[in-house]
């Protein structure tokens, strides 16, 4: 074995930049088949390591996860975003603001929001008529905002501010997506880019001022489990500070709405792209709930929903790829990985990879049958991350995904209005480039 993986040539200084910024599914997905479970490249400045075997995975996520800590780039524009947050936060201090905020994700306390995710799911669909042409993702999205919003910070929030929320995310967006010459501009630069991307964080900023200052206002019970609760008694005790409080904030805001938003976007793309999927899933709908709203406990029975869903993070995990980096040289996968390395985990190579998975272009929600279930190695499946730091939402995402669902497809069929391939656009989360269309079709008129 050599001293280094083999991986892909690059240009001098840049290494394999535009190779990535240009394309990165496209280059991930042949680096993996072309070097195999460990490859060697360069980002920017940066030796890139990237693993593609679900036991490299592991150790990185799991076994040796206090080896490894979230990686510092350059480009200081997450850190301005999301700061001090739990998705970014490290050691000690992340240690004790994952279990702070526990609390607020408590699994009873997340199965007795599930009528309020119903109930908003029901009033925001309540307009929607026969006919209508919607942008499911765009529709996702407002949705998920008002579930969040509720859920974790016991507010509500009216059409002009879940508006103003999706117009800043555009700017954030295109902030994120990979560019060569973007990787070697500081954030401090003042391009147009960098000037929205300012000012959508300064929005974003302002809609959390005002939840957080009428909640202040009001007064907050000491019995309440939501996580603007948690976070303002622990201000008040000056146990965090306002700062602290923004971040955790501004990552739940985000990181809470936006994956089940886009989950929910590509499961209905390969729903109407799949008919006998559809309506087996509509069957099971009709079957179970027989026209009245889903509950919680409803949910445990909607096997093929939750078969659909894995599917759709599989074909199109939302968190594309993960970074880490080590905290001193490690091995992995028989080859030295030095501490200022990046070890990349790429969820879109590892779930389409024909040694987990038979026809791993095909949509097929039967491969998320136990016994299917049985034959794959741990962290061939990783759309939550893993470890410790596994995402914190998961089982709100998880509940809130399947109870949207089952009130959409009680009342519609849903279908896309173009025929042009799904194209996708790469940020922080992987979204579609374009709006993803669909035409509404009232089941029962």
């Amino acid at each position: 074995m050599g001293a280094h993986p083999p991986g892909p040539k690059g240009a001098p200084f840049i290494g394999n930049t535009h190779q990535y910024a240009r394309d990165p599914f496209t280059f991930m997905t042949a680096v993996g088949r072309a070097y195999g479970g460990v490859a060697r490249f360069q980002l920017a400045d940066r030796e890139t390591f990237m693993l593609t075997n679900p036991e490299d995975i592991e150790e990185v996520l799991v076994a040796g996860e206090k080896q490894f800590r979230k990686p510092v780039f350059g480009d200081d524009a997450v850190q301005e975003l999301l700061g001090n947050g739990l998705l970014l936060s490290e050691g000690e201090f992340w240690r004790q603001q994952r279990k702070r905020a526990q609390p607020a994700f408590d699994p009873r306390r997340i199965t007795s929001l599930a009528d309020r995710m119903v109930e908003h799911t029901r009033s925001h669909i309540a307009d929607w008529d026969d006919g209508d042409v919607v942008d499911i993702r765009e529709e996702m999205a407002q949705l998920t905002v008002k579930i969040i919003v509720d859920a974790m910070f016991a507010t509500t929030v009216d059409d002009d501010t879940t508006e103003r929320i999706q117009a800043a995310l555009e700017p954030l967006g295109a902030r994120f997506e990979p560019d060569a010459v973007r990787f070697l501009t500081p954030n401090w630069v003042p391009t147009r880019e960098n000037r929205e991307f300012h000012d959508a964080v300064g929005t974003l900023e302002d809609v959390l001022d005002d939840i957080v200052a009428e909640r202040r206002d009001g007064g907050v019970d000491d019995d309440a489990q939501d996580l603007l609760a948690i976070m303002l008694r622990a201000t008040a005790a000056n146990e965090i500070d306002d700062r602290v409080l923004r971040d955790e904030l501004m990552t739940m805001l985000l990181a809470g709405h936006d994956t089940t938003a886009l989950t929910l976007t590509y499961a209905l793309y390969l729903l109407d792209e799949n008919p006998a999927a559809r309506d087996r899933l509509t069957s099971e709908v009709d079957d179970l709930l027989d026209g009245r709203p889903p509950t919680a406990s409803d949910v445990h029975e909607m096997a093929f929903a939750s078969r659909v869903l894995n599917e759709a993070m599989r074909l199109y995990p939302p968190v594309y790829v993960m970074f880490r980096q080590p905290r001193t040289d490690v091995k992995l996968g028989g080859y030295r990985v030095p501490e200022d390395a990046l070890v990349m985990l790429p969820q879109w190579v590892v779930h389409r990879d024909p040694r987990f998975y038979d026809d791993p272009e095909t949509f097929d929600p039967d491969r998320w049958a136990p016994e299917r279930v049985r034959e794959r190695p741990n962290y061939a499946f990783f759309p939550f991350g893993g470890g410790p730091r596994i995402c914190i939402g998961k089982q709100f995402s998880l509940l809130e995904a399947r109870l949207i669902l089952g009130v959409l497809l009680q009342q519609f069929d849903l279908h896309r209005t173009s025929d042009a391939p799904l194209q996708l656009r790469p940020s922080l989360t992987m979204h579609p480039r374009d709006p993803v269309e669909m035409e509404l079709r009232a089941r029962y008129r």
